[in-house]
């Protein structure tokens, strides 16, 4: 190896050019995940002792009361979970009457609200956003526009990232 006049070795400056590899504790992806489960975490532990629902019965309340036509496998993929976890939650949920199912069209299972599940999402759902007001009024309007812009962009290149992996 040679030294140039500026004391940089040759195929150093290759090097020297290159960023430093991130630590996890740096990747956005680590960043992203760390915050959603405090986020999530504080949410579990508020939803469990004002409602007695976990967060995954929470997010299937949430997601059945939002939108009433979706069958167990749709309300699977929209809350990120597997289809035989889906149907634990829901049955528990079907338990405690908070639920109910129908078979629907082919296969399918029809899931509905009951009116205590309804009074329960009620609630769910003024916490939610109570919470959610919370987070947002620490950003000015400014940050909270460039956070929902680079929140849809990350969203839509990672859901193109995972097409090309599967």
């Amino acid at each position: 190896m040679t030294t140039n006049p500026d004391g940089v070795t040759a195929g150093s400056r290759a090097e020297a050019s290159q960023p430093a590899p991130l630590h996890i504790s740096d990747l956005l992806s680590y960043r992203l995940s760390r915050l959603a489960n405090l986020i999530s975490g504080s949410a579990a532990l508020r939803y469990r002792r004002e409602f007695d629902v976990s967060l995954a019965e929470w997010r299937t309340l949430a997601l059945i009361g939002e939108d009433p036509s979706l069958t167990l496998n749709r309300l699977a993929r929209r809350a990120g979970l597997d289809k035989a976890q889906m149907s634990r939650v829901v049955a528990k949920l079907t338990e405690r009457g908070l639920l109910s199912r129908e078979l629907g069209p082919g296969r399918t299972t029809q899931l509905s609200l009951t009116r205590k599940g309804a009074g329960v999402y009620r609630g769910l759902i003024a916490a939610a956003n109570e919470r959610d007001e919370a987070f947002r009024v620490c950003l000015t309007d400014e940050e909270s526009a460039a956070l929902e812009s680079a929140l849809r962009k990350l969203d839509s290149l990672a859901r193109a990232m995972r097409r090309s992996e599967e």
